[in-house]
């Protein structure tokens, strides 16, 4: 008897993002799939209150550059066991939306933010009202998002992250400019996450892609000190 639960493979990834089995080997190669599967750990937790932003920041910049499954477990041994997207399901047993529709005309700005599920596909039917979609924190369940864009005037803005590109070469754009200022990512090798695919259509005022602002401390904190003055 080796001890091993039934149906574990050595060195496999459990759901939390821990390593299942005795006979793991710290060295065995972590898997795209064994990436996300800590991504998704981390942001759960980050939801949680577990983590700070910055520290999530951190943990999910190490967790896409990370070779071996030894490197992802450093990662999430610190959190306690909580049950994470399988199957097509989101955290929590969130089984996500096939399609969602968003209809607004002449109304307040409409915004998608923090943890909220993304269906596996959004129609935005839109006329002079701003649409935010942050990605950042949002649940995963699938690698594509398809955006189905009939929207007029304002603009439309997509916050990503890390792993998450935006793809608009299906979009038209009728006097719309566009402007894309790609994430931070910890190396070129950086595996993509989520891909976003834009198409249909959008008129005037314009589309921005960008990552997510700093805040007040993150920008402190990343300020250059100050030189010593001579007495």
């Amino acid at each position: 008897m080796s001890g091993e639960m039934p149906g574990e493979i050595p060195g496999e990834m459990a759901p939390d993002g821990k390593r299942s089995g005795r006979g793991s080997s710290p060295g065995l190669r972590a898997s795209h799939a064994d990436r996300d599967r800590v991504v998704d750990v981390l942001r759960v937790a980050a939801g949680d209150g577990l983590l700070t932003a910055e520290e999530l920041d951190e943990r999910l910049e190490a967790a896409l550059s990370a070779r071996t499954l030894s490197e992802l477990a450093e990662l999430t041994e610190d959190l306690p066991v909580a049950s994470t997207p399988a199957g097509g399901a989101a955290a929590g047993g969130v089984v996500p939306k096939d399609v969602v529709r968003i209809d607004h005309v002449f109304s307040g700005a409409v915004k998608r933010t923090g943890r909220w599920v993304l269906p596996r596909r959004l129609e935005l039917a839109v006329s002079w009202c701003d649409v935010t979609l942050d990605f950042t924190e949002a649940v995963i369940t699938q690698d594509t998002l398809q955006i189905d864009v009939a929207m007029t005037g304002k603009t439309l803005t997509l916050v990503t992250g890390p792993g998450i590109e935006i793809d608009a070469d299906g979009l038209t754009r009728i006097h719309c400019s566009f402007r894309h200022r790609p994430a931070r990512t910890p190396s070129d090798g950086t595996p993509v996450r989520l891909r976003v695919e834009l198409v249909g259509q959008k008129a005037h005022g314009s589309v921005v892609v960008r990552p997510p602002r700093r805040g007040l401390r993150q920008w402190l904190l990343r300020r250059p000190s100050p030189r010593p003055t001579g007495d």
